[in-house]
């Protein structure tokens, strides 16, 4: 099988694919789109839009896709097994970062 993950490198969404790929031990190619503008252009190609992240298995492509949808595909298909361990990150998170929740917990002052 063969993998090529189209992923933002700080992305949430994409946090969360690389996580999955790690939980089920699969191999894959991370193409940085947001770095590489050859990348997006390619993902863009492919899928026909630019939303990350977007996944190719064996030339199916799942764009725009959130982990929880991608494991759903992968389980369906018969391409992994069930695990019963947790992964690093939760596979249904909004797109965050630890920036982002550095600054929720700083106090800004107005004056």
């Amino acid at each position: 099988m063969k993998i090529i993950a189209y992923l933002d490198p700080s992305s949430g969404l994409s946090v969360d694919i690389r996580a999955l790929m790690k939980k089920y031990g699969l191999e894959y190619e991370d193409r940085d789109i947001v770095n590489d503008p050859d990348q997006h252009a390619e993902m863009v190609k492919k899928s026909g839009q630019s939303m990350a992240p977007c996944i190719d298995i064996d030339g199916y492509l799942l764009a725009a896709a959130s982990a929880k949808e991608l494991g759903d595909y992968l389980l369906s298909k018969g391409l992994v097994s069930p695990h019963t361990f947790a992964p690093e990150s939760l596979t249904h998170t909004p797109c965050c970062n630890q920036a982002d929740e550095a600054m929720h917990s700083t106090t800004v002052r107005f004056f």
